[in-house]
């Protein structure tokens, strides 16, 4: 396999390993808590609906009964973004934060914004104070994601 290839690759894998710490920080522990008593389960803030999606209607989402299979395609997700950032950084200024936040912003945008539109908002009827707060923890998702694979992808570059 070509050097190149090996180093997206291994930009990816960090990338999917920094989105899964992130998400685990930002959503589980803070979120959700640890005995899933967080402020985005509480029945006075938050819609009847997406606590019953994520806590009592069988069968229950994979990251919280089985989250290996969600844990490695999140991974493969980074490998996508890896590749992704190889094709089109270079249109971007040269500098591994520009780079960094150009990518993040554009994971960010066009993944995070679009999901908490459609899912959260649209399907589960979240408040918008809650979409706000996820939308913060995205963003540090986003910036995990893409600060891990510029760091490795622009190592070295001249």
């Amino acid at each position: 396999m070509e050097k190149s290839h090996i180093r997206t690759i291994i930009a990816g894998v960090a990338g999917g390993l920094a989105m899964n710490v992130a998400m685990l920080l930002t959503f589980r522990l803070i979120g959700f808590g640890i005995n899933a008593d967080g402020f985005l389960l509480n029945p006075s803030i938050q819609s009847r609906k997406l606590i019953a999606v994520w806590t009592e209607m069988e069968p229950l989402p994979l990251v919280v009964t089985r989250p290996a299979p969600i844990i490695l395609g999140i991974i493969f997700f980074g490998i996508i973004h890896a590749y992704l950032y190889r094709w089109i950084s270079p249109a971007w200024p040269r500098g591994f934060v520009r780079r960094a936040l150009s990518f993040a912003l554009l994971v960010f945008v066009m993944t995070f914004v679009f999901w908490e539109f459609f899912t959260p908002f649209n399907q589960f009827g979240e408040p918008v104070g809650l979409i706000a707060i996820e939308l913060c923890f995205w963003a540090v998702i986003a910036l995990a994601d893409g600060f891990a694979i510029a760091g490795i992808s622009e190592r070295g570059a001249s």
